[in-house]
């Protein structure tokens, strides 16, 4: 018979050693919490987990083991030295080592070698899987994608998520549209993974609970569902810290944060006929308040949840590498999602 996604995963886990996982860009707290709780169920089975995010990630999770998550691909790789014999054949090889030196030796068939004959072509990581946490396709994973395009083809890859946009890349797909976020379907994954004891420890369970408190919006979106109150109080008894997760996430801000905010809020855009509201935030503004990049998510939620006769909002934000949109809708019948699509972005249909 032929074995669910869920068991094929905890099967690729058990055979591999050196694991390599990865969230998208820009993440949220989802992703860095869905990512954070797998390093840490990996390093108690025994496993070699490495971490990776393209984007640094926001300082207001830093009560979570961010510090351990790298923003470039990072793990155990051969070095190559090469050396081209197209014009100069060799003719025996042999390498010494002598006072904590590798000395390669190559002797040419006839004529001679010459320095610019050798290059360092970049070595293979040794992963031996690659699990993907709460996004939609691998671009979405950024550079790390990007500048190790050949790794993602040669290693079996896990998908795990929760967006209806999902491509399905993985040669394991967990993808499930019922979950109010990626981090509600880990906590079966590592039943799943689990033996004799539980894998939800304090730390694990906080970092399972940030995920899935900050997709609900602390459970106040239209996407709550029964199952997730019901895991998010299987975490809570596992010790998670929820309290510590409220007050770091929605009542802790920084003073260039609440900057920024009043600019933000200042320049709020009221379209009635749509019951819409927008604003934007320029890079000028990000340097004036001294706030960083992240600081702007908050304000999008608060607009969504302050402001009355509205069903969706969007805020622009002007960054280095271009204009980031982010959208909230709390109306079942618009899809933000399918706005984002539009711009190569994605999501779900109450935040993208």
């Amino acid at each position: 018979m032929e074995l669910s996604p869920k068991q094929q995963i905890v099967e690729a886990v058990k055979s591999s050693q050196n694991i390599l996982i990865l969230t998208h860009r820009n993440p949220d707290g989802d992703a860095v919490g869905s990512l954070v709780a797998f390093s840490l169920v990996l390093q108690k089975l025994g496993k070699t987990p490495v971490m990776v995010c393209s984007d640094a990630i926001s300082a207001v999770f830093s009560y979570l083991s961010i510090d351990k998550v790298t923003t470039e691909l990072k793990g155990k790789r051969d070095f190559i030295i090469s050396l081209d014999i197209s014009q100069t054949p060799a003719e025996k090889f042999l390498y010494k080592v002598e006072d904590s030196h590798i000395n390669f030796i190559v002797t040419p068939h006839s004529g001679e070698f010459s320095p610019e004959m050798v290059s360092f072509p970049g070595g293979r990581f040794k992963f031996d899987l690659i699990i993907v946490l709460d996004s939609t396709d691998l671009e979405r994973l950024g550079k790390s994608y990007d500048d190790n395009s050949d790794l993602f083809y040669e290693t079996l890859i896990v998908n795990i998520d929760h967006h209806a946009g999902n491509d399905h890349f993985g040669k394991i797909n967990l993808v499930d549209l019922t979950a109010t976020s990626t981090a509600e379907i880990l906590v079966s994954v590592f039943e799943a993974l689990s033996k004799d004891t539980s894998l939800l420890t304090e730390e694990v369970a906080t970092a399972l609970l940030t995920g899935i408190i900050t997709d609900t919006n602390s459970f106040q979106n239209q996407n709550t569902t029964p199952k997730s109150l019901t895991v998010a109080a299987q975490l809570v008894a596992a010790n998670a810290n929820q309290q510590e997760i409220i007050r770091r996430i929605y009542k802790t801000r920084t003073l260039p944060t609440l900057r920024l905010w009043g600019r933000v809020l200042s320049n709020i855009h009221d379209e009635t006929n749509y019951r819409f509201v927008w604003s934007q935030v320029r890079k000028e503004d990000f340097i004036a308040t001294a706030a960083a990049a992240a600081a702007a998510d908050g304000v999008v939620d608060e607009l969504l949840k302050t402001t009355s006769g509205v069903d969706f909002v969007l805020l622009l934000a002007e960054q280095e590498d271009g204009t980031h949109g982010s959208l909230r809708s709390v109306a079942k019948g618009i899809d933000v999602s399918e706005i984002a699509k539009l711009f190569g972005g994605g999501g779900h249909a109450l935040a993208a």
